[in-house]
């Protein structure tokens, strides 16, 4: 499944976005990794959103945003729950993981789960939300994660398993991820680059 289209994404133009970087990732080991290294850039109030199809990699990343953060409990999708909260272990912020695949609707669906009122003392994380969330906060962190296939590093559908469950066809695994950071809270930030 394609991620949501979004014309906000569209009409963005490089005076919308101060920071942006470009990574292979070719496990989901790696993608963890690129997780808690983006996790040592984040604060309270920041708002992260992940876009990529079924199976990208987008719970695997905020996995190890878990981690680097150091937060409570398991890390895993809140697509029936919609919302989890992850308190903080160590005095950082909380991770709020928010899954809104099944929000039809944009801000005023999202107002329902409060997120205004995490926001700026946690890190929240929105899966599929594009088109939902931007006007939360004029500074985020987009995340966007494409399937690679072939040697050319096209995006497509390589697979229809979760990330990392390709076997032994490594190929399977290999992702392109676009940072781009939005707002005065993102520029001169140093993304993760590769």
């Amino acid at each position: 499944m394609e991620a949501p289209h979004s014309p906000a994404a569209e009409s963005a133009t490089s005076a919308d976005h101060t920071s942006a970087a470009h990574l292979a990732v070719d496990s989901a080991e790696d993608m963890r990794d690129l997780g808690r290294r983006l996790a040592g850039l984040l604060r309270p109030g920041d708002l992260v959103m992940l876009t990529g199809e079924l199976g990208a990699g987008k719970t695997t990343l905020t996995r190890g945003l878990g981690e680097g953060l150091g937060v409570r409990g398991a890390v895993t999708s809140p697509t029936f729950v919609i919302a989890r909260v992850h308190p903080s272990l160590t005095g950082g912020p909380a991770l709020v993981h928010v899954d809104a695949y099944r929000l039809g609707g944009g801000l005023d669906e999202m107002e329902d789960l409060d997120l205004d009122v995490s926001l700026p003392e946690s890190v929240v994380v929105v899966e599929w939300g594009d088109g939902k969330v931007e006007d939360l906060s004029d500074d985020r962190l987009h995340v966007v994660i494409h399937r690679v296939i072939g040697d050319a590093g096209e995006p497509g559908a390589a697979g229809d398993g979760e990330f990392g469950e390709s076997g032994e066809d490594a190929a399977a695994d290999r992702r392109r991820v676009t940072l781009t950071g939005y707002g005065s809270r993102w520029a001169g930030v140093a993304l993760p680059a590769g």
